[in-house]
């Protein structure tokens, strides 16, 4: 799981590698590479992106996460909530299929999904997607 962090200005910094938190000050913090957004992982995620989503933009990739349950989800909404709330936007990308389906049952898929940040297709290769 990685980020794109945008600032204020919409300027996006992307941050590869095991998933990483750029601070204000351009300090990095790197948040353990999660394959599993499940019960347990959930409470690590909030801890440490909660405060980040009231401060800044974030698109989290979830391109190396394979499965979510409801406790992932809850996080994922709670995220989502908590940067709306504080004027920001939260938003997910580079989901897995599997992933993606789940997050499409409970109807999430439209409302979390990243339309402009750049997306991994499974085969490697890179596409842009447009707003519209």
């Amino acid at each position: 799981m990685t980020m794109t962090m945008c600032n204020t200005t919409n300027v996006a910094n992307t941050i590869s590698a095991a998933a990483m938190i750029q601070h204000e000050s351009g300090r990095l913090t790197e948040l353990a590479r999660m394959t599993e957004l499940v019960r347990g992982n959930d409470r690590s995620l909030l801890e440490r992106l909660s405060p980040v989503v009231l401060r800044q933009s974030i698109t989290l990739d979830l391109a190396s996460v394979e499965r979510i349950d409801a406790a992932g989800i809850a996080a994922l909404v709670t995220l989502y909530a908590s940067a709306r709330q504080a004027g920001y936007s939260f938003a997910v990308s580079n989901v897995s299929p599997r992933v993606l389906k789940i997050l499409a049952l409970v109807g999430l898929d439209r409302v979390l999904q990243s339309h402009n940040a750049v997306q991994t297709s499974h085969s490697g290769a890179l596409l842009q997607r447009s707003a519209a």
